[in-house]
C-alpha cells in the first residue's frame, strides 16, 4: 500500500491528473462515476494505487466548477472537430448517440 501522499497536478495539457501518472482526474471520475465501476477495477487496469483512485475522486468532487469548465472545452473542441470533417458526396456523418 502505498504511504505517501497522492498529490494532483497539471503539469499535461493543463489537466488536473495524478502526479506521475498521465491518467487525467476527469478520466477516473467517469470511469468510477460515469460507468460505474469499481475503484479497484480503476486500479487493475490503469496500474494505480487504490489511494490515487480516491485521491483523484476527492479532487473531482472538491473543484466541481473546474470540471465543468474542462467538459465544456472538450464538447468545444469536439465540435469543432466534427465541423471539420468533410464526408465525400453522398456520405453523411454517423448518428449522434
Amino acid at each position: 500500500m502505498c504511504q505517501q501522499a497522492t498529490r494532483i497536478s497539471q503539469d499535461i495539457l493543463d489537466e488536473p491528473h495524478i502526479e506521475g501518472r498521465r491518467i487525467p482526474v476527469l478520466t477516473i471520475a467517469e470511469r468510477v462515476e460515469g460507468r460505474g465501476l469499481e475503484p479497484q477495477t480503476v486500479v487493475d487496469r490503469h496500474n494505480l494505487d487504490i489511494s490515487e483512485v480516491y485521491a483523484a475522486l476527492l479532487y473531482y468532487h472538491d473543484n466541481p466548477r473546474e470540471f465543468e469548465e474542462l467538459r465544456r472545452e472538450r464538447e468545444k473542441i469536439m465540435a469543432d472537430v466534427k465541423d471539420g470533417i468533410s464526408y465525400p458526396e453522398g456520405a453523411t456523418p454517423p448518428a449522434e448517440k
